[in-house]
């Protein structure tokens, strides 16, 4: 993670961070090295956006709201679950066990980014439930984490239409999106398949207006490799439906 580059963008997004956050000063930060990135850097700008959000002229609507919120009910299930995978004694093999801890680590940082910039207004974790196996067989686990990671991918995708005039939800939805796709594509490799998506059951090949096999000529799966579809809220309610208690 390249901090500076970090830090010049809060800046720019809000000139006067840093001077309220003393103790992340570039000086700071050349003396603490990188070992700040995994807690502070999140918490700065969990903040930084949530002080953005009352300071605007024009607060989030009610509909990007309700995005951010579907977001950390995504983030809430997919922290559990490496969470408690961890904790299983015996599950997660030592060669694979540094990558989940990492996911899991972003995971939490992805569920404090939502809370810190919704305050108030951000939903209650739910209870969730998860089926038999799941964390006594790798295989089940591994097949799991494909999913919820290619799912959450696939959400956020969905939802930018609605973020659109949202610039701030907007951002934050973009920065966890494309981590959650590199999560997608890890997992896939740990699992011994190619690192993209051209094993699901996508029939709808049409983007932007956009015909996407009359565009490339190609194959459904070359298709479904190149042009990650999204999905709608239903949709990934839908999926997610079974996760909940």
């Amino acid at each position: 993670m390249n901090l500076f580059k970090i830090i010049s963008e809060i800046e720019q997004f809000d000139p006067e961070a840093t001077e309220r956050y003393s103790f992340y000063s570039r000086r700071n930060l050349i003396k603490y090295g990188t070992n700040l990135a995994a807690a502070a850097i999140p918490t700065l700008v969990a903040t930084t956006f949530n002080q953005a959000f009352a300071q605007t002229a024009t607060p989030p609507s009610a509909a990007a709201i309700e995005v951010a919120n579907f977001a950390l009910t995504l983030e809430y299930l997919e922290d559990e679950f490496y969470r408690t995978g961890l904790a299983a004694a015996g599950l997660v093999p030592a060669a694979d066990k540094t990558v989940i801890i990492q996911i899991s680590k972003h995971e939490t940082a992805h569920v404090n980014l939502l809370k810190t910039a919704l305050g108030a207004g951000a939903v209650a974790k739910p209870t969730f439930k998860f089926p038999a196996g799941t964390f006594t067989n790798y295989t089940t686990f591994l097949a799991t984490a494909r999913a919820f990671e290619d799912t959450g991918v696939q959400a956020y995708k969905g939802q930018a239409a609605t973020l659109i005039n949202d610039k701030d939800i907007l951002q934050i939805a973009l920065q966890i999106h494309s981590v959650e796709a590199r999560h997608a594509s890890e997992i896939r490799r740990m699992q011994g398949m190619k690192g993209w998506v051209s094993d699901t059951t996508q029939t709808s090949f049409t983007q932007a207006g956009i015909n996407l096999k009359t565009l490339t000529g190609k194959s459904d799966d070359a298709i479904r490799e190149a042009f990650d579809e999204p999905l709608t809220k239903d949709a990934v309610l839908a999926i997610v439906k079974p996760f909940l208690a």
